[in-house]
């Protein structure tokens, strides 16, 4: 595993037309695509599934439903230097292959003025080429994301010029099928105005994988806990302190078929316990810094990491009452790389 720890977040600035937005993407990514990611065991494994018959039918479906996102996955191949079928089997990885080596763990606070804190967690190889940009698209909400190279944005941590708040956790089902994929939903999330019109964007689609989403706004006290299957979608409102990591947790979701790596385990049992522990809930970072089970730790920098994944940044939302306060960190113990960037929320 390569590990460029001293490596600091980038930022990157698009703006345009759908297909400009992706190409840019493209090119920002493309040195460590080449020289990293088409060379892993996790490319290999989903370029074996190019041809997939779930992956035509996905493709299908986003050619009907969601033509401006597909101009953006057009524009990525193109910056990237790569065939279109290729990258749009990457972006259907969690869709066809239950074991995509995609992380995270998030924090979730609720109260008059709740907090979402959220560790990305991913290939350590990609940190030089993972970037917070600041998106402003023709058409659609302006946002800002952590965006990986070779990927669409909106699978990570986001906020949109709504105010809404976006933290994204991978989830194994091993009941995946014909549907929109699980990535290009996340997308579309990141241009719905309000929580309600995410969730029923999120109900409603035709769905490949699995993901969890929490939710959350400027100007609401409410957090949504969302965990969506092929099959089922389960929304549950956050009334006490908790933590997701990479599985299903909602009792809804208790029959869906799914694996757990033992570090979504030992995250998920960790995190939980350290808010069980304090009659008041601890300072998120605190949460998601933490090293203690050195083996299988909440904050992951191991060059041995069981799922091949490294904590690559950490955000930090807190959500008021009529904006967002917001911080990136890129390194544990550090102070924030980003806070508060340009980008305009509207007056709810």
């Amino acid at each position: 595993m390569s590990i460029d720890v001293p490596h600091r977040l980038a930022s990157l600035s698009l703006s345009g037309r759908h297909y400009d937005i992706g190409h840019g993407l493209g090119r920002h990514g493309a040195a460590l695509v080449h020289s990293h990611l088409v060379k892993t065991h996790a490319w290999a494994t989903v370029m074996a599934l190019r041809h997939h018959d779930r992956i035509r039918m996905a493709r299908s479906l986003v050619e009907e439903r969601y033509l401006q996102y597909l101009q953006e996955l057009l524009g990525l191949a193109d910056g990237l230097g790569l065939p279109f079928d290729e990258v749009f089997a990457w972006n259907c990885r969690g869709d066809v292959w239950a074991m995509a080596p995609d992380g995270c763990t998030t924090v979730q606070i609720p109260g008059p003025f709740p907090v979402v804190a959220h560790n990305e967690d991913g290939d350590p190889g990609l940190r030089a080429g993972c970037a917070l940009a600041s998106i402003t698209p023709d058409q659609g909400q302006p946002f800002a994301a952590f965006v990986y190279p070779g990927s669409i944005p909106g699978h990570t941590f986001a906020i949109n010029g709504s105010g809404l708040v976006l933290t994204v956790n991978n989830i194994r089902s091993t009941l995946a099928g014909d549907g929109l994929p699980r990535m290009v939903l996340s997308r579309a999330v990141l241009d719905c105005a309000t929580i309600d019109a995410a969730l029923t964007l999120l109900s409603k689609a035709p769905r490949s994988g699995a993901f969890h989403f929490t939710l959350a706004q400027a100007g609401q006290s409410r957090l949504a806990s969302v965990e969506f299957t092929h099959t089922n979608c389960s929304i549950a409102e956050i009334t006490n302190p908790a933590v997701h990591a990479n599985h299903l947790v909602h009792m809804e979701m208790a029959s869906e078929p799914q694996v757990i790596t033992g570090s979504s385990c030992s995250r998920q049992e960790r995190g939980q316990n350290i808010f069980d522990a304090s009659d008041e809930p601890p300072a998120p970072l605190s949460v998601l810094w933490d090293q203690e089970r050195c083996i299988l730790p909440i904050y992951r920098a191991q060059p041995d990491d069981p799922d091949n994944e490294n904590t690559l940044a950490t955000a930090v939302f807190k959500i008021g009452k009529d904006s967002v306060n917001w911080a990136v960190y890129d390194r544990a113990g550090s102070v924030a790389r980003f806070e508060n960037t340009d980008l305009k929320i509207a007056t709810m």
